[in-house]
């Protein structure tokens, strides 16, 4: 039964630890990578879904969608793609929408009309397209918020490893224990020894005293004389 607890309690202390880990190296990639446009992770870029302009065919507020760089005269009507908006409303934001159709903008360079709920105010240029979006993680994106906030780093970062800080703290605690109490019983051993040596001694001392006093005897009593 023993033998079994320890066997739990190492697997348990082990998956506290990956796990603790693992929400580290997440939270580490969302604030390095997600939502960076300088970045990206093995090809994609990442990005947490902020509204639900395209939840009717595509995704929603709190997913989140992997895109990757593309050739922008390789895109087509109705391929998504990432970009940097230049709508007054967004200026600057990254925004992920559908293409509708092919256009040019005032300037005559070749353009992307784009839509979510409603067609985008301006035409999307090429130096401005990010990527193109390629796939979708369900939900992924709220957790990965929810990692950024202080609930989050409690709950999925600080108190795993707390919790594995305290197995460890009472791990210590009961190897001194049983240190202190192996050490008692070896004082002990050795104080028991050490009495019955001391023991030891007070009969070989009590049997030559002994000795002595009947040479002592012999010695006092005289001899007989020969009898003729």
């Amino acid at each position: 039964m023993k033998k079994t607890f320890e066997v739990i309690k190492t697997v348990l202390t082990w998956l506290i630890v990956l796990l603790a880990v693992c929400m580290m190296v997440f939270t580490i990639v969302s604030v390095t990578t997600f939502d960076r446009n300088d970045r990206a992770l093995f090809g994609y870029k990442m990005y947490i879904v902020r509204s639900d302009s395209m939840s009717a065919t595509d995704f929603k507020a709190g997913d989140l969608i992997l895109v990757r760089s593309v050739d922008p005269t390789t895109l087509q009507p109705g391929d998504i793609i990432a970009f940097t908006s230049q709508d007054s409303a967004n200026f600057g934001e990254t925004v992920t929408h559908k293409i509708r159709s092919l256009t040019t903008d005032a300037d005559g360079q070749p353009a992307f009309i784009t839509y979510g709920t409603t067609d985008d105010e301006m035409p999307v240029t090429y130096p401005y397209v990010l990527g193109k979006y390629e796939k979708c993680l369900s939900g992924v994106g709220n957790f990965f918020q929810f990692l950024k906030t202080t609930p989050g780093y409690i709950l999925c970062i600080f108190l795993p490893f707390f919790l594995l800080i305290l197995m460890e703290g009472i791990n210590c605690v009961r190897l001194f224990k049983r240190y202190k109490s192996e050490e008692q019983r070896e004082i002990q051993a050795q104080q028991a020894n050490l009495e019955r040596q001391r023991e030891e001694n007070q009969r070989m001392m009590q049997e030559l005293m002994e000795m002595k006093a009947r040479l002592e005897e012999k010695e006092k009593t005289p001899e007989e004389p020969p009898q003729a």
